[in-house]
């Protein structure tokens, strides 16, 4: 069974953290929850979240995480019962490597905190009426021009409110991925298909298999991919002094923060994005989501190509893409690029996400705008809380990190968008000077 006191009954079954953290291959999984061992080798391949968002804690201690991510755990309990190959003896501690225990018993007791004061509750009306506003802009920005006709100014302004409506149903869907709006997670899994797949031409699958692994392991190269730049940026501290001493020149990096304006924001959505979500539908046979994206194409294109012609609707939603994708781009950077970006360190929940994210300045606006994202630690901390509960939790988050020495970032937007740039200069400026002199 793996070593150290096993017997045939997994219930007798005893281990170290040595001998965990020894099962952590891709053909070897093992992880500990709540002080049970189990081997998640085979279950991993059909684990809902994805097979690597689970195999990153391979040989970890997984508890913070799971209960992070799985809002009814006693479900989720008959899927484990049969991975359990025992516990960690008696005398191990209860977890893993450099973790801090009283950091992760207060976290508890505030999340038990939070749970008791109501704050993983949903207000219905606030997810209806974020809803109904994406369908009201998607309306108006076809009335305008089926009414008044497609003149220049007419379809500028059609482009931008179709932008606004793909840019707000973006955050939607992300909410009902992580199932934060009902209790019942078909009904998310049902409302995020139809408003990533039918109002903006997307995958769910494709969107949760790889937004639960930067949840999982933020801003840790090889196991986020939001931080795989593909060799055309550096980032944080580490990455860029490593390329620098190899002399990897794929780009100049020095100059960075300069063509990211030309292909951070404008390309990643139209280009990166579009390409990969359609090439993992096919490649995945995943025939579900490829329907309810051919369904919004299927829409877009009776609405428009009768006023705009195949090519005309071609360049308009192009355009859309490449307005979202500014906005997309900027307000996901800013909470997490200026932060520490390295290799795996095993931190504990609270420490591992507080490093990896920060917080923009509450409005009206910023909320609107970032999707609630400007919460982005709390989000983080608690990725199934409503977020409209993020600015209640966010006090009690404050304190928790004053009490372990813990830096709370806010800064504001201006600040954040700014700290985008500055970031990618100062990781470019690291990578020229350990080219040239390291």
């Amino acid at each position: 069974m793996g070593g150290g006191g096993q017997s045939s009954d997994p219930r007798g079954a005893v281990f170290t953290w040595d001998q965990v953290q020894s099962h952590c291959s891709r053909n070897d999984q093992w992880l500990v929850i709540d002080r049970k061992v189990y081997n998640i080798t085979q279950w991993a391949r059909r684990h809902p979240g994805g097979s690597r968002v689970i195999g990153h804690y391979a040989g970890q201690d997984a508890t913070e995480a799971f209960s992070a991510f799985h809002p009814d755990q006693k479900f989720v309990q008959k899927f484990l019962k049969p991975l359990l190959v025992g516990e960690l003896a008696a005398s191990e501690p209860g977890q893993d490597r450099n973790k801090n225990a009283a950091i992760i018993q207060d976290f508890q007791s505030l999340r038990a905190h939070a749970e008791r004061e109501g704050l993983f509750q949903v207000q219905p009306f606030f997810f209806s009426a974020h809803l109904g506003h994406i369908l009201l802009l998607e309306a108006v920005a076809w009335l305008l021009v089926w009414i008044w006709g497609t003149s220049w100014t007419l379809t500028l302004l059609c482009s931008v409110l179709l932008a606004v409506a793909q840019s707000q149903a973006g955050w939607l869907q992300h909410d009902f991925g992580h199932l934060s709006v009902f209790k019942i997670s078909s009904w998310n899994h049902f409302f995020q298909r139809f408003i990533i797949g039918h109002l903006k031409g997307a995958s769910a699958n494709w969107w949760n298999h790889r937004h639960f692994q930067h949840h999982a392991k933020p801003n840790i190269f090889s196991k986020d991919p939001d931080v795989n730049m593909l060799h055309v940026f550096v980032i944080g501290s580490t990455q860029p002094v490593e390329y620098g001493i190899k002399k990897i020149r794929n780009m100049p990096y020095n100059h960075q923060h300069r063509y990211f304006f030309l292909v951070g924001p404008p390309l990643l959505i139209p280009i990166y994005f579009h390409v990969q979500v359609m090439y993992n539908m096919i490649s995945r046979r995943d025939w579900v989501d490829l329907a309810w994206s051919m369904s919004y194409y299927l829409r877009y294109f009776c609405c428009y190509v009768p006023l705009f012609g195949l090519q005309g609707s071609l360049a308009l939603i192009f355009f859309v893409r490449f307005l979202e994708s500014h906005w997309f781009v900027w307000v996901t950077q800013m909470n997490h690029l200026p932060m520490d970006i390295d290799h795996e360190k095993h931190q504990d929940w609270l420490t591992m996400q507080l490093q990896a994210t920060c917080n923009v300045e509450k409005s009206l606006f910023n909320d609107w705008f970032s999707g609630h994202l400007n919460f982005q630690i709390e989000h983080h901390l608690f990725p199934t809380m409503p977020r409209h509960n993020f600015h209640k939790v966010a006090p009690l988050v404050q304190e928790l990190c004053e009490k372990h020495g813990l830096h709370y970032q806010v800064k504001t937007l201006w600040e954040g968008l700014a700290d985008v740039v500055r970031s990618l200069k100062t990781s470019g400026d690291l990578w020229l000077d350990a080219y040239l002199h390291k």
